[in-house]
């Protein structure tokens, strides 16, 4: 529980970053690397092959900071298998999220197995990072999965999209903007009613079209996660007091999910989004019901 202006409240958290040794390996591959160089590099914590204990740090730094339960996204494709573990150890602590890509080959196969887990909560999609739209068959076929196990949810990332981590390691990041749009969701939004669709950081620099999808689509949340870099590109200058209440107006209270997008140790949860958000809903004066839904129960309710 943390203390905060409206009372106790078990926080949840919906996005973070399961950076596992995995996620490390794949990222030393790209550099041509040992995994335990990038160490140094990065300044960071790298996790043992165990994805439990990764896990189990995340749990005690999660009891440190008061909070309930938390999203864990599998960072890389094909590491779902790092994120169940987790889950499975932990299963009233944590959400199992996986990174699809689905041009892959196996991606289809990878994510079946995924859910017949029982411990596989959303897939999350990066059209800009992978280069296909919203609109491809292959992800048609991704979403007729979730449908077909229904509570599920698509985490689709929309807008502008920057890894610190490569940016870190001088890899490149080609990714193409030209898929990142929320407006492309509207169409499949509506054809799969029975998906809960996640677009993350308030769309990302797409703050118009992701609150023009959740007026249109009723099944369309908002993730409130990062520090929101993107109010930058506005015209006009715009805070998270405003995004907040722009937000509350069109999607309601019931449809913002908080986030962090935490990700590495040794910093580990990041408190200070957490502040500053809490800080920006209560100069707007929500409610303590308000705040409640946003911090504590709108994950859980995502995937009742």
């Amino acid at each position: 529980m943390i203390d905060t202006p409206w009372g106790s409240l078990a926080v949840c958290d919906a996005h973070i970053h399961f950076f596992s040794h995995r996620f490390f390996a794949s990222l030393a591959g790209q550099k041509g690397v040992p995994a335990d160089q990038l160490a140094p590099l990065l300044n960071w914590q790298l996790p043992a092959d165990d994805p439990g204990q990764l896990a189990g740090d995340w749990v005690r730094e999660m009891d440190k900071h008061g909070i309930a339960k938390a999203s864990l996204i599998a960072s890389v494709p094909g590491d779902a298998t790092s994120v169940i573990a987790a889950v499975e150890r932990y299963p009233e602590r944590f959400y199992g999220y996986m990174m699809v890509n689905p041009a892959a080959p196996e991606a289809l196969a990878q994510s079946q197995a995924a859910l017949a887990s029982g411990h596989m909560h959303a897939f999350c999609f990066f059209p800009a990072m992978h280069h296909y739209s919203m609109h491809d068959d292959r992800v048609t076929a991704l979403l007729d999965l979730l449908a077909a196990q229904p509570p599920a949810a698509a985490f689709v990332h929309c807008g502008a999209l920057s890894l610190g981590v490569r940016k870190k390691l001088g890899l490149p990041s080609l990714f193409d903007m030209r898929y990142s749009n929320p407006i492309d969701l509207h169409e499949v939004a509506l054809r799969f009613p029975q998906i809960r669709f996640v677009v993350p950081h308030f769309g990302a620099g797409y703050f118009r079209e992701a609150l023009m999808l959740c007026d249109l689509c009723p099944n369309v949340y908002l993730d409130t996660s990062s520090s929101n870099n993107w109010m930058r590109y506005e015209d006009t200058h715009l805070d998270l007091r405003a995004v907040f209440r722009r937000a509350l107006d069109v999607a309601g209270p019931r449809r913002l999910l908080f986030g962090t997008d935490s990700s590495y140790f040794p910093r580990g949860w990041n408190s200070q989004i957490f502040e500053a958000q809490s800080k920006a809903l209560y100069e707007i004066g929500v409610s303590d019901e308000i705040a409640r839904l946003i911090f504590q129960d709108n994950l859980p309710h995502l995937f009742s």
